[in-house]
Order: C-alpha cells, then structure tokens, then sequence
C-alpha cells in the first residue's frame, strides 16, 4: 500500500462526526494546557475570558458557564443566517466577493429575531468541564486541535461534503427534496473530483461505514451502497473480529430528524447532550478494547457551530477550485474563501504523545488529506491540498498506555423545548407533521432512503424518483422512510443469512 500508512504503523482511520456545536460551547470555560503539537512549549488552548458578549436590544448577554443538556429552540445555521451571527444585524455577502468582516457580535441578534429564541441568555452558555466529562477526558489526554473550523460558514450538508471530497460542489445551503430529485436524475450529486470513496476504491483501500440510523446521511452520495453501510450497534463486535479488515471507517450518529431529534445521539441542539457523549464513549471504548486499537487513528470532530457563539474569528480559507462562485448549487455566489466558525477536533491514537493542544488550522478538508497521505491518494481539490493533516501528529515508535474506558456521561437536565419543537406529534414518530419536508437536514434523509430503496429495486428506479418528488410533508416523509426502513430490514437480514 502506498503512502505513510505503513511507516507510521497506521492501518485503520476511524472518522466520528456529530452535529452542530461550536468550540466556545463545548471546550470554551475547559482550562486545557499542554504541548504545543507545533512547537513542543507549554500551552493552552484558545479559550473564553469569560467577558465575551453579544449585546440584543441595548442589553448584553455575556458568555455563561453551565448549559442545559439540550436547547429549548434550535439556532438557525444556513449561510445567511451564520453571515449575521458572524458579521451583525444586517451583514450583506457581496455575490462572488470577499467575506464581510468578522466580529462575532450577531449570534444572539440571530437566535432571537430568526429563530424565534425566547431567551437571549440561553444561546451564550456553555459548558462546564464537569458537564463533558467524556470530551474532557479525551482532550486532555491525547490532542485538541484548538482551530479547527467548519469547512464554510454555512449548514450541515455542505460541510459535510467537504469531509467526503474536500469539496462542496458549490453547494452552499441544506437542499431541498426537488433539488435530491434532480441529482438523481443526474445519477448522484455532482461532485467534479468525485469522493474519497471513490479515491480509496481505485486504491484498492477498503472502507466501512456506520450509522445510528438506517439513512445516514452519507448513503447519499453516489456509488455509496448498502453493502457499505452497518448498524452502529455491531461496532464493537465487528471489531472483536480475529482480523479487522478496514483501512477507513466513517461513523454517523443517530439523528432522529423527523421527531425534531430528541432522541438522537447527534447532539444537533435539540437532541439531549448526554446521549451524544455515550456515542463517544462507545466508539473510543469499542477501537480501544479491539486488536486494532494499536495501528489506528480515531478523529472526533463536529460538522458545523449550529448558530452556537464562538469568539474566535475564522481566517480565509483556501477555493476548492472545482466550482465557480456562479455554479448551480451556489446561493449566495459564495467564493468558498472564509473558514465557518470553530468546531472541536480531536486527534486520538496510542501513536500520538498524551496531552497535546494543536493551534495549526485545520477544517474538514483534513480528514481527506490525512487519509491521502496515508494512502497515497491524489488531493481531489486545491483545499484538500493545502490542508494540514492529522498524520503528522503520529510521532511515536511504540502504542503508548492509554485508558481502557472513559468516565460515565453526566446526568444533565435538558431545557423544555419551545415554539413549534414542543407540539404534541400529530403522527406517530413525527414532530409538525404538516410542515413542509423541506426542513434542514430532513431532504437528506429522505435523499439517502431513496438511495437504498433504489439499490433494493432497481427496475423501480423511475417510480421511486416519481415517489420522492410527491413529498411534500414531514408526515409525507415519514410515511416514505418507514416504508424503506422496513423493506431495509428484510434486505439486511436476507443479506446476514447469505453470508
């Protein structure tokens, strides 16, 4: 195999990325020194002060310390919404220009007048160490890379796909269920460079995929298939396997999207904490207690900040280069020249020094120059290409002592949910049933179904497309993803009793 996976005693990189929480609320009023990953000097991570604020109506909210498990209102988090929480009330994009300047002063401005938040101070707290303990424990132990930003100050999909392909193919908002329908009909979202999966396989490197849910948001993309995909309940088991065969493995949370995710382990705003921290407990405990946990690799890291305050200010960023700022799927006409606000990431291997803090910038695009470093693969973009990359973190000879286990999640009290996010469901399964299916991450998920339900029965292709554009509803599509899930079931036990 090529690369510096076999020098570096590096055979198995594991990806794990939840939702919607930036560093200042996460690791914000966490006090984590270290080692400089860079320099090799004492330091500590880039953290609050304590006096960051947001003034709303003549009156300033100050950053706070202890956050309720989850929100009682989701932030809103589309490009035009993260350019005024970025920029303040009334920040225009220049279509194709430079990115208004940054000064962190609109995200309660944003919570408050479009998403509907009742209470301004609810948006600027942010937890305190006791209340992460399994985040904290990982931070201090291996590496917090303390500039890690989204990928584009913009929603979940698009910073996704820079995961993927170190790219969005110009796409700058969550899509809609005409636009999946059309990118089918296209046989897949057009992505110029295609993915890293479509890298690895010409490599003949191997990759797996786990989900929380049966439609992960992957399964989306082209030449993704259900063979790919495993629950992530058998994680742990498949890696108790006398030989573990993946070089790549790509994890998503349960979502829970059509209940307003309540009970996701995705720690998307509405979804309580806690159950994301189990979710990082499992993966870590799971690769630690394995026979690969000696040559791997696992990153923790977060799509996007979710409309969440961070104080640090997002530097330029290098274009894919694959898309024009006037392409198709391009909005706002975006440059793809400016970083969204900060995530956390973390870097996790008994090949990397304990307590290391990295200040070098890092955005999703790592994760496939990592992978192409390792693998000797081809950058597929001019963003990937520039990106540094976690593989230079693994420095030591020999796997070092690491913990067996991590601390037991807090037990956090969530805030009641408010505004249309606290009806009574009116379909079983299904928050606001009479909403339109066109709902952040809700096309997606109906676009991933379609994805299986076509590899199901391909000869129904055209009636499955036909099916997906009568959507219009979130009933409408709970009622189509039930469908699937069910025929998803049979399909994957058909397919165990094969094997």
């Amino acid at each position: 195999m090529a690369g510096t996976a076999a020098s570096l005693g590096i055979e198995h990189v594991f990806v794990l990325m939840l939702e919607n929480r930036s560093f200042d609320h996460l690791l914000g009023f966490s006090d984590i020194g270290g080692t400089d990953a860079g320099t090799g000097a004492p330091t500590k991570t880039d953290r609050l002060a304590g006096t960051e604020a947001n003034t709303f109506n003549g009156q300033s909210y100050p950053v706070t310390e202890g956050a309720d498990a989850r929100m009682p209102t989701d932030p809103h988090h589309e490009f035009t919404d993260i350019l005024v929480q970025l920029c303040g009330a009334g920040a225009q994009y220049p279509k194709a220009g430079p990115y208004p300047a940054v000064n962190n002063s609109g995200f309660v401005y944003s919570y408050v007048t479009d998403s509907g938040g009742q209470n301004p101070a609810e948006l600027m707290k942010c937890y305190s160490p006791k209340q992460l303990p399994v985040l904290n424990a990982l931070a201090n132990e291996f590496v917090i890379c303390d500039n890690w930003h989204a990928s584009l100050p913009g929603p979940t999909w698009p910073n996704r796909l820079f995961v993927h392909a170190a790219s969005s193919g110009g796409l700058d908002h969550s899509p809609t269920t005409e636009e999946i329908v059309e990118w089918e009909t296209l046989c897949g979202f057009p992505l110029p460079n295609g993915s890293i999966f479509d890298s690895l396989k010409r490599s003949n490197v191997s990759y797996r995929l786990y989900a929380g849910d049966l439609f992960p948001m992957v399964a989306a993309l082209k030449g993704i298939h259900l063979t790919d995909i495993r629950q992530f309940s058998l994680f742990r088991t498949d890696l108790q396997q006398p030989s573990y065969p993946y070089n790549y493995i790509f994890i998503e949370p349960s979502y829970d999207v059509l209940n307003d995710y309540r009970n996701g382990t995705s720690q998307h705003p509405l979804a309580d904490v806690n159950a994301g921290e189990g979710l990082i407990k499992a993966t870590y405990e799971a690769i630690r207690a394995s026979a690969v946990w000696p040559k791997s690799l696992l990153i923790v890291t977060w799509d996007e900040n979710g409309g969440f305050f961070d104080h640090a200010i997002p530097p330029d960023a290098p274009a894919p280069g694959d898309t024009t700022p006037n392409s198709k799927y391009n909005q706002a006409n975006f440059t793809f020249e400016k970083y969204g606000p900060r995530v956390v990431g973390l870097a996790i291997s008994p090949l990397i020094p304990r307590n290391l803090v990295d200040h070098r910038v890092y955005d999703h695009a790592s994760i496939p120059a990592t992978l192409e470093s390792l693998f000797g693969l081809p950058a597929l973009t001019a963003r990937d290409a520039k990106a540094n990359r976690l593989d230079a973190l693994i420095t030591l000879q020999q796997p070092r002592d690491t913990p067996a286990t991590l601390p037991a999640p807090a037990v956090l009290a969530a805030a009641p949910l408010s505004g249309a996010a606290a009806a009574p469901s009116a379909a079983a399964g299904v928050s606001r049933p009479n909403a339109t299916v066109n709902d952040g991450n809700l096309p997606s998920i109906v676009g991933s179904a379609m994805q299986e339900d076509i590899a199901m029965h391909p000869e129904q292709r055209d009636a499955i497309v036909a099916r997906v554009a009568s959507i219009r509803t979130r009933a409408d599509a709970q009622h189509y993803l039930s469908e699937v899930e069910a025929q998803t079931r049979l399909y994957q036990s058909a397919s165990s009793g094969r094997q």
